[in-house]
């Protein structure tokens, strides 16, 4: 029998032994007590051979169990090793990008290779190789897309896919005024929730392309404020928090990023709740101005010396009538300034993400890119 200096199927030596003792695979069928198709499917490397395969070989051809078990093991693994190639490949592959989630969404398509997944991904973040695709870094409570090296995975694939997505959405055109022009008409619909409808309405009438994007799990999103190609500018809003003070918090601070054109790009997560001793400038800004839209800052503190420490619901009612805003947004604003416990006047807050997804793009809780 041939000492292998290449690596051949199990087969190849069995064969050899039957032609030196004269036997056919008949005969090695009724001598191992196996079917001859069994027989047949082991030399031709159909079938692998099991430790009890090896054990009859051997006792039937004169060798060791080890002998076949060894060249069975040596022929698989180089030979057999396309799949694990491609599964390797696979599990770099997701550890780049949430790729579960965007099969999930429809975001990307099934490959059935992990080849094909790649062209996949190429498409969607528009590059030349996965290399291209921002690495996982740990991200402040503020990010850049600017810096989009320090978005987590899930941060950065959201924020492209809304990118993807803004093409859908017609706007007339952005001028710099045109935030600070259009803010009236969307301060009239914060009174009822209702016409929260016409949100999207208004702002592509201002030149801001608007969407509703379902964050990705672990992604924190509240929204962000980007810049497509063309320098539009693009709103994407997740509605993390299903309230109608974070919606309204979070989109005036949207648009107070594009009105102050911050990195020409910017991430948002945590909006509800965070400290502005740990914000940027930037952001503390964006605050600041959002809060503003919502509500007159020297009449939310006049009506706060006058009310503290006593903020009962009836006055809460009768201010946001007298200002024009939701109950909830007053709420929302007592929370920011820690006037009142997150955990109070809660009935107010009242859920708003199915009424602006009647005329918003959406994409997400169980549809997919509704509103073409």
């Amino acid at each position: 029998m041939r000492v292998p200096a290449e690596v051949f199927p199990a087969g190849e030596f069995i064969r050899d032994a039957l032609e030196d003792r004269g036997w056919t695979q008949r005969d090695l069928a009724e001598i191992i007590n196996r079917p001859i198709q069994v027989v047949n499917e082991i030399i031709n490397g159909k079938k692998s051979i099991t430790p009890e395969t090896a054990r009859e070989l051997a006792a039937a051809l004169g060798t060791s169990p080890e002998l076949w078990l060894n060249l069975e093991t040596a022929y698989r693994l180089k030979f057999g090793g396309s799949r694990s190639a491609d599964i390797g490949k696979r599990a770099t592959i997701y550890s780049l990008v949430p790729v579960a989630e965007m099969l999930k969404r429809q975001w990307i398509r099934k490959a059935a290779s992990a080849d094909e997944l790649e062209k996949e991904l190429l498409e969607f973040f528009a590059v030349n190789n996965l290399e291209d695709i921002p690495k996982t870094r740990q991200v402040a409570a503020r990010a850049y897309i600017a810096e989009a090296g320090q978005l987590t995975p899930a941060q950065y694939t959201w924020c492209r896919q809304a990118i993807r997505l803004a093409s859908g959405v017609p706007v007339a055109h952005y001028r710099r005024s045109a935030i600070a022009e259009g803010l009236p008409q969307l301060r009239v619909l914060m009174a009822n929730p209702e016409e929260a409808r016409k949100a999207p309405r208004v702002l592509a009438e201002m030149g801001v392309r608007f969407l509703l994007l379902q964050p990705l799990a672990g992604s924190r999103i509240d929204g962000a404020a980007l810049w497509l190609p063309d320098g539009s500018p693009l709103v994407a809003v997740s509605t993390r928090f299903d309230r109608i003070d974070s919606f309204w918090f979070t989109l005036c601070h949207e648009l107070a990023h594009i009105e102050a054109e911050d990195q020409q790009g910017a991430l948002d997560t945590d909006l509800i709740g965070a400290k502005p001793g740990d914000l940027a400038e930037s952001e503390k800004h964006a605050d600041d101005r959002a809060s503003e839209m919502l509500i007159p800052q020297k009449e939310l503190a006049s009506f706060i010396d006058r009310k503290r420490p006593y903020f009962y619901k009836d006055y809460i009612i009768q201010f946001a009538s007298r200002i024009g805003v939701h109950p909830g947004i007053v709420v929302g604003q007592l929370q920011y300034r820690g006037e009142i416990d997150y955990n109070a006047n809660r009935e107010m807050l009242v859920k708003i993400r199915h009424i602006v997804a009647q005329e918003a793009l959406t994409d997400g809780w169980g549809d997919t890119v509704a509103g073409f």
